[in-house]
């Protein structure tokens, strides 16, 4: 008999709620660290760095990121370095955000009207306050709705670490289902939860978008 209810299967799930989270958290970091070093990097040294980035960019986009998943978290193994389920999500995460963020945020700052430069430079700024004071400003503005929607996209990428025995919101969900064997209510409450947080991120960029607008 089961004696489980639907409020259990809900409340054993809010559990995994902060883990999942925490890891996109720390990959939306990860990555958003990795890329504004890439984008200096492209942009005041781009005779040397552009190549090994636009390189960078093109393997971590052209390949699955349950395959990188995999080749992190066994492959460490491999060569002698054992890792936990969450460092080594943490860590793909990490990388697979941080080679859309770079692309994206190269973008925005590309599409700061050329003009902008040349008046800026026409005051007497040097490069780096050129980027710092004027170029940042604006193509952050710009930036909010990819980086917002990418930032959608990493929760619900973290769902893919439950291959690997992290257990975020997937994978309580898939023990919860086997321990009720009630799968539509475990999985459906689930996918409540992920539209609940994404919702709320993208409800958030708006916000932010209004008040960067004004």
């Amino acid at each position: 008999m089961n004696d489980f209810t639907t409020w259990d299967v809900f409340r054993n799930l809010l559990y995994a709620v902060p883990w999942t989270i925490y890891l996109s958290l720390i990959a939306f970091a990860g990555g958003a660290s990795v890329s504004l070093l890439l984008l200096v990097l492209r942009l005041f040294f781009p005779r040397f760095a552009a190549g090994p980035i636009r390189v960078y960019v093109q393997v971590f986009q052209g390949t699955p990121l349950l395959m990188q998943l995999f080749l992190v978290y066994f492959g460490l193994a491999l060569v002698g370095f054992q890792t936990s389920p969450l460092v080594a999500a943490s860590l793909c995460l990490s990388v697979y955000s941080s080679a859309y963020l770079t692309e994206t945020w190269y973008g925005c700052v590309l599409a700061v009207p050329r003009g902008q430069w040349e008046a800026s430079s026409s005051v007497g700024l040097h490069r780096w306050h050129q980027l710092r004071l004027v170029i940042l400003p604006q193509a952050l503005r710009l930036s909010v709705p990819p980086t917002i929607g990418l930032m959608v996209q990493i929760v619900k990428n973290t769902s893919l670490a439950s291959i690997v025995g992290f257990v975020e919101l997937t994978r309580a969900s898939q023990v919860i289902a086997n321990a009720t064997f009630q799968p539509f209510v475990a999985y459906g409450a689930v996918a409540l939860i992920y539209f609940v947080i994404c919702f709320s991120i993208s409800l958030g960029g708006r916000w932010l978008e209004r008040r960067l607008v004004v």
